[in-house]
């Protein structure tokens, strides 16, 4: 796992010397209440709860805010295991006991209660749904009861209940997956999926577990399973920590496939998923590896390093002037202090991108610094893939892919190399377009709502995905609720899209915005030059909101790449043009319009070195396809060369560009050649003036005569213009000088 990491350029970091790929940002979500009795996360709402013994407080984490304020509800006094908000955010409700439920309506304050039947079962938690079935799931020891809300009769009606023997279990609002965990060791596990289209029931199955001991068995807990989405492709990550792997199962309508393992350096492992990376945190180790699975690859993106924080305030307690002054920033720089301990004790992920400390009360979020990814390895081609994948920075992965290709071109790299660099940015191009999302817009952050249609009859499909997260567990640890579901949350930010699977099962594709990718590869830890060097930095930002993602059109590959290339290259341009024209190749593959400019470059790269006879070939063979532009820029080249001056004229004809054609005719002096062809191909828009000027510059009073015949019997009423008078009143003198 060798690999380099770049130094992030932030103001101040902490962690590490500033070496990290992955980084939280400065400030953070304060939640902190007097009183607060604990922090609970609803993945559905995506909501970060702190309640008291009689208050509800509440903060949108989506879009992410530091400086978000809190919403009130007040609530009766009692025992609080777990909070959940309804999905359209109008009821609470609160599990006060193993069998009892609470139920508040925001708007009146109106409250009812559910409690368990029987003494011998206990609510292991619940969460809403939307799904049609029902809109709240209650899960106990003995199974599932599925209950919808009257909003007339403020009341839950008990819609069906499953029995099922059940020691915890894991959901995700984004997935609709439910897990239900039961055996001896709890690694025996029913699936269900709440989708749109009703409760899909998945396979039994059992997670692999390694032995510690003859005769000890260990048993699986919930805080060992993580439900993820990646790439539209709902897993389940299962710690080892016997064998110290991390287990990775992939989730089908009639199977559940274990799909490799990874491994862990650490007793005390954590899962985040940022723009479909994943992110496995070595907790005891205090540092991160990324993988990025779109190919099922189970390399590592680079090598392992820690979070940085960034954005930290200086101290300037040194700069003091009063003691006052001196204790003040003394607390600020104690307070950051506690701030900033990386991987703390108390620090609990949130999946996808979150995580809370409950001590300092301060929630994070998490980001990829794409840069100091892009700049750990030097394998172009993989590294422009896993940037082309990126959606949350669009603008950011662009700019560094131009960034890179620029670079490596100035760089003269190995033309077979830079070729393959060019067939990941014309693929991606092209499969954006085909799919729309180049035009789309979107932004950085976004709260997915829709839900995709899961009800497929046809077996062997993946079990789909939704566009919203999480299970809202508690992230304060009671010894009271182990498996309530009032723990930790575990959830998937919104997916890009399914890809090709290699599975015995058909993956069933998901209803996502983003497109699903069609070439596969891996990021291996190698190492790739600075790329500081962004360019056109405030045109590509303009298009910030505007952009769904990186993908970089021909028109850009001009404007970023090969002009600013063509002016900073010194030497002979051949290598250019080999360059330009593994660009074409791509592009015709994927049948991509290439801009004329593009074209037009080429032309003046050959003719700067005086490469004529190539270019013929290229025109005659369409390689460089007919454009107005091409023609008009064989006809300046083909200055010093007929031949290419030629194919210009005869391109302008074929387009058929005819009046563009009939100028040039002129200016060069063939003005009857013109009328004869205006006449033939009935050219419209020509000018009578500039034939008449041409025809007397020649001083021959025949093919002045010529012209104006010719003008007088095209246009109708040519002969009552001013400039049929003046032009015959020359041809009279010019015959009376012939005749005297």
């Amino acid at each position: 796992m060798s690999g380099k990491a770049s130094i992030s350029q932030s103001s101040t970091g902490f962690g590490s010397g500033a070496l990290s790929h992955v980084y939280i940002k400065h400030p953070p979500l304060r939640c902190s209440i007097p009183g607060s009795m604990g922090l609970f996360y609803d993945d559905g709402t995506k909501l970060l709860i702190s309640t008291t013994s009689t208050q509800v407080f509440s903060w949108k984490t989506v879009p992410f805010s530091p400086l978000a304020a809190p919403t009130t509800d007040s609530i009766s006094e009692g025992p609080i295991l777990a909070v959940r908000f309804s999905l359209d955010e109008k009821l609470i409700a609160v599990q006060r006991s193993n069998s009892e439920i609470q139920f508040w309506l925001r708007e009146t304050g109106e409250t009812f209660c559910q409690k368990c039947k029987s003494e011998s079962e206990s609510i292991l938690g619940f969460f809403w749904t939307d799904c049609p079935l029902c809109d709240i799931v209650v899960v106990k020891t003995s199974g599932l009861d599925f209950y919808s809300y009257d909003p007339a009769s403020k009341s839950l009606t008990l819609v069906e209940t499953r029995k099922l023997n059940v020691s915890w279990y894991v959901y995700t609002h984004e997935s609709r997956l439910l897990l239900l965990a039961s055996g001896m060791q709890c690694k025996t596990f029913n699936g269900f999926q709440l989708s749109s289209g009703g409760v899909i029931r998945l396979p039994k199955f059992e997670m692999l577990m390694a032995k510690s001991e003859a005769n000890s068995k260990p048993v699986l807990a919930d805080e060992d399973l993580y439900i993820v989405t990646v790439y539209g492709r709902i897993y389940c990550l299962q710690v080892d920590r016997v064998a110290m792997l991390l287990h990775c199962y992939r989730f089908y309508r009639d199977a559940v496939v274990q799909q490799g393992s990874l491994p862990i350096y650490s007793s005390k492992v954590a899962i985040s998923v940022v723009d479909n990376v994943l992110l496995v945190h070595q907790v005891d180790a205090k540092v991160v590896i990324l993988y990025d699975i779109f190919a099922d690859s189970r390399a590592p993106i680079s090598a392992p390093l820690p979070v940085l924080l960034r954005g930290l305030p200086r101290s300037n307690s040194s700069t003091s002037r009063s003691n006052g002054r001196e204790s003040e920033n003394s607390e600020t720089s104690n307070a950051n202090y506690h701030e900033t301990i990386i991987y703390g004790d108390d620090w609990n992920f949130l999946v996808p991108d979150l995580v809370c400390d409950v001590a300092n009360k301060l929630l994070w979020k998490i980001h990829l610094d794409l840069e100091a990814i892009s700049a750990s390895s030097s394998e172009v081609p993989s590294v422009l893939e896993f940037l082309q994948r990126r959606k949350l920075e669009a603008n950011k992965a662009k700019q560094l892919c131009l960034a890179i290709t620029r670079t490596v071109i100035l760089e003269r790299r190995p033309v077979n190399m830079v070729g393959r660099a060019m067939d990941v940015i014309v693929t991606s191009y092209s499969l954006s377009i085909k799919t729309g999302s180049y035009f789309k817009g979107t932004k950085a952050e976004r709260r997915p709502t829709g839900v995709p249609n899961v009800n497929n009859p046809e077996a062997g499909t993946d079990v789909s995905v939704s566009q919203t997260d999480g299970r809202g567990k508690s992230i304060k640890f009671e010894s009271n609720s182990r498996h309530n579901s009032g723990l930790i949350n575990r959830s998937s930010t919104y997916s890009a899209s399914d890809s090709e699977d290699t599975g015995s099962s058909e993956p069933l594709k998901t209803n996502l915005d983003d497109t699903p990718e069609t070439q596969p590869s891996s990021l291996q830890p190698q190492t790739l030059g600075p790329v500081n060097n962004l360019v056109n930095h405030d045109v590509l930002e303009q298009q910030e909101t505007q952009l769904a993602t990186p993908a970089i059109s021909p028109d850009e590959m001009y404007k970023f790449v090969f002009a600013p290339v063509d002016e900073e290259m010194v030497g002979e341009p051949s290598y250019l043009v080999a360059i330009i024209l593994e660009f074409l190749r791509s592009a015709n593959v994927e049948k991509v319009k290439v801009h004329p400019n593009i074209y037009v470059l080429t032309i003046q790269l050959l003719a700067r070195s005086e490469r004529y006879a190539e270019l013929g070939l290229f025109i005659i063979n369409k390689i460089l396809e007919p454009s107005k532009e091409v023609a008009f820029q064989l006809l300046e080249s083909g200055r010093q060369n007929p031949q290419t001056r030629k194919l210009g004229l005869d391109m302008l004809r074929q387009h058929p560009l005819h009046n563009d054609y009939v100028l040039l005719l002129v200016q060069d002096g063939y003005y009857l050649e013109a009328l004869r062809y205006v006449r033939k191909h009935k050219v419209t828009g020509v000018r009578p003036s500039l034939f008449l000027e041409a025809a007397f510059s020649s001083n021959d009073p025949q093919h002045l005569a010529a012209v104006l015949r010719f003008f007088s019997d095209f246009i109708p009423g040519f002969r009552n213009t001013t400039d049929f008078c003046a032009y015959y009143r020359v041809l009279s003198e010019m015959n009376g000088t012939v005749n005297a």
